[in-house]
């Protein structure tokens, strides 16, 4: 049966961060041991309930994604066991399937983002100006359309509880530096057009997606922390897909449309959410896991 973890507590271990949805725990000046958490973010606020297995999912969904895209961006993975690092008394079963044990790197400070189709923030932005992150789109595309070609869109990494905002290629130089700066938008729309043409071949669409990036000593990139999970792209039934609506999807775009009903003005603390949004929002991340990878979390 999948666990259920709303934070995890490993005594003796030094938590460095606890973000929205992972906590990040210093192993030495090398190596982090990453934990999954159940809880589950919208708009960029933590909602109050977990949704039960879902650290498991997104765990055992970015580690096949890891191992699959490693032939075009080297990822943070060790491949090392998980129960060797854990305190004594640790339940080592509720930490297996939704840790890992991974490099120690610097993070890249932007979420580097594809599109392959126009919808949510970037919808929203194409409207208002015919732009996406300053870059001009064609004239007359509708809501859910397929790009003429996937875009980096990348955007600030906020803080918990912050949201993050959509900025120009221009600025991710003024950031990092003209090199790194191309070095991630390659590797993110190459990981992109690999990942969505797979996905393709299984009946999901993947309209967008974000990946986080870090570099070691060298400077030397390397993929991080989530890849293509539920949680970090928008995942379509391509036999459900229709242009000029939001379609239907594999992803907590499930709970983002439950909050649109509520009168929330999208600021911490977040509203509690029905039992059913909780199961359904499961199942989708379960339904992904399962067509995507072939893995059945029971």
């Amino acid at each position: 049966m999948p666990t259920t973890l709303l934070e995890s507590n490993l005594p003796g271990l030094d938590l460095i961060h606890r973000g929205k949805v992972r906590d990040v725990y210093a192993l030495s000046d090398a190596e982090l041991l990453i934990v999954a958490s159940d809880r589950l973010s919208a708009f960029d606020v933590v909602l109050p309930d977990p949704i039960p297995g879902k650290g498991e999912m997104l765990c055992q969904i970015s580690n096949f994604w890891f191992g699959r895209t490693a032939h075009l961006v080297p990822n943070h993975l060790t491949g090392k066991n998980v129960a060797d690092v854990l305190p004594a008394g640790a339940d080592a079963s509720l930490y297996a399937r939704r840790s890992v044990i991974t490099k120690r790197l610097k993070p890249v400070p932007v979420e580097a983002i594809a599109r392959g189709y126009l919808i949510g923030s970037g919808w929203k932005d194409y409207q208002a100006t015919g732009q996406l992150c300053g870059i001009a789109l064609p004239a007359g595309l509708r809501q859910a359309e397929r790009l003429p070609q996937p875009i980096f869109t990348p955007s600030t990494k906020a803080a918990v509880g912050d949201h993050d905002e959509n900025i120009g290629f221009d600025r991710v130089v003024e950031l990092v530096g003209a090199d790194l700066a191309e070095q991630v938008r390659a590797a993110t729309l190459a990981i992109y057009t690999w990942a969505a043409t797979f996905a393709a071949e299984r009946g999901i669409i993947i309209a967008d997606t974000k990946f986080e990036f870090g570099t070691d000593a060298d400077g030397k990139l390397y993929v991080m922390d989530e890849m293509l999970t539920p949680d970090s792209s928008r995942f379509w039934p391509a036999d459900e897909y229709r242009v000029g609506i939001s379609p239907p999807s594999y992803d907590k775009q499930f709970v983002r449309d439950y909050l649109e009903t509520l009168d929330w003005n999208k600021k911490a603390p977040g509203p509690r959410v029905p039992a059913d949004v909780i199961a359904g929002t499961a199942a989708k991340y379960a339904e992904a896991l399962r067509r995507l990878a072939g893995i059945a979390i029971d």
